[in-house]
């Protein structure tokens, strides 16, 4: 017991305040599409709608599948729109036109139950949204996905909107970072950031020239996330549960641990995109993690496979119970990498 009667359990337990002026996350919301695919049923049904019967091909993806440890995917791709648009199962057809007829009102759905999710969980309106951040590389038009969102939402008409289309793996780490940046310089602003992917883009039949298409054919999956952020969480209506303390492109994990103060990795809980089981085992190698520490990224990946950069976000979800239990650390690091290879890092603060 301390002095108030408090015991040392309450202590522990007790929320951290957040840093004033510091950007926080509010609330989480996802989405899938309707199709769920166990990944013991991946291989017959790739091997069918793609009309392939090699039976070298179907023996590799076998293996890809048990190595991937993805267990659950969900996809947009169905028997319908195989039926309607048979040429994406046909080698060498011109299928731009016909993808993005798919994808993009697809991502924008999903996009937008996700965004619903997380409003809800938040309990705001739709009108204290100052700032949309829309981040996927599964569509492309303009006027954007970002416009479409914001209108089927019904937010306000001068709501501030960025785009960051293509940016792969690392994409939902970025728009953390971008809605951290607005968030912080623009007092009383909440942000909904929005991630949207689809693989129908790079559905297309496999080949021996093209190995790597099996890889994606057994890792990636389709769907959607959204975060609100903002700064100065308003006492007893938002309950903002993590701190972007810090962000910064292309950097050394230790340059992070040292703005909080640590110098051991252990220290800090993580929050890694999970490109494939090979990024997480070697990260947990080479800085000599505690297999727990990579827990949330691999359950993610396992239930959801690599949905780009919607991932990290479902890495944060899980993290949030994390976050819950008695001793938990109070730092820890978002990380994801993309093509270049471009890293991308926030420094975290448990709430």
């Amino acid at each position: 017991m301390n002095g108030n009667g408090a015991s040392k359990h309450d202590a522990t337990l007790a929320r951290r305040a957040p840093t004033p002026g510091k950007a926080t996350i509010l609330a989480i919301g996802k989405a899938f599409p309707s199709q769920l695919v166990p990944q013991e049923c991946l291989v017959e049904g790739y091997m069918r709608d793609t009309k392939c019967d090699d039976a070298s091909i179907k023996e590799k993806l076998e293996r890809l599948c048990k190595t991937t440890t993805v267990k659950t995917r969900y996809t947009v791709m169905s028997k319908e729109i195989l039926e309607k648009y048979p040429e994406l199962a046909t080698e060498g057809s011109p299928t731009i036109k016909q993808r993005l007829e798919i994808a993009n009102p697809a991502v924008v759905e999903m996009a937008l139950n996700a965004s619903i999710a997380c409003i809800d969980e938040w309990g705001g309106s739709v009108k204290d949204i100052t700032h949309i951040v829309y981040v996927s590389s599964s569509e492309i038009r303009l006027p954007g996905g970002d416009l479409y969102l914001a209108t089927q939402l019904g937010l306000r008409n001068d709501v501030g909107r960025v785009m960051l289309y293509f940016l792969g793996c690392y994409g939902g780490v970025t728009g953390l970072r971008v809605a951290k940046d607005i968030a912080e310089n623009n007092p009383g602003s909440r942000v909904l950031l929005t991630t949207s992917e689809t693989t129908i883009l790079g559905f297309r039949p496999p080949n021996k020239a093209r190995p790597y298409d099996l890889v994606g054919a057994a890792l990636f999956g389709d769907g959607a996330a959204a975060v609100i952020i903002g700064a100065d969480p308003v006492i007893g209506k938002e309950s903002p549960f993590m701190e972007l303390n810090y962000a910064v492109q292309q950097f050394l994990p230790g340059n992070l641990c040292r703005k909080a103060g640590l110098t051991e990795f252990n220290d800090l809980f993580w929050a890694v995109h999970p490109g494939g089981p090979a990024i997480l085992n070697r990260l947990e190698s080479n800085l000599k993690l505690n297999k727990e520490k990579l827990g949330c990224s691999r359950r993610a990946l396992m239930d959801y496979g690599n949905v780009s950069s919607n991932t990290i976000v479902y890495v944060l979800e899980y993290m949030k119970e994390e976050l819950k239990r008695e001793g938990g650390e109070e730092w820890g690091l978002a990380l994801a990498f993309g093509p270049g290879i471009t890293f991308e890092g926030i420094l975290l603060r448990g709430l």
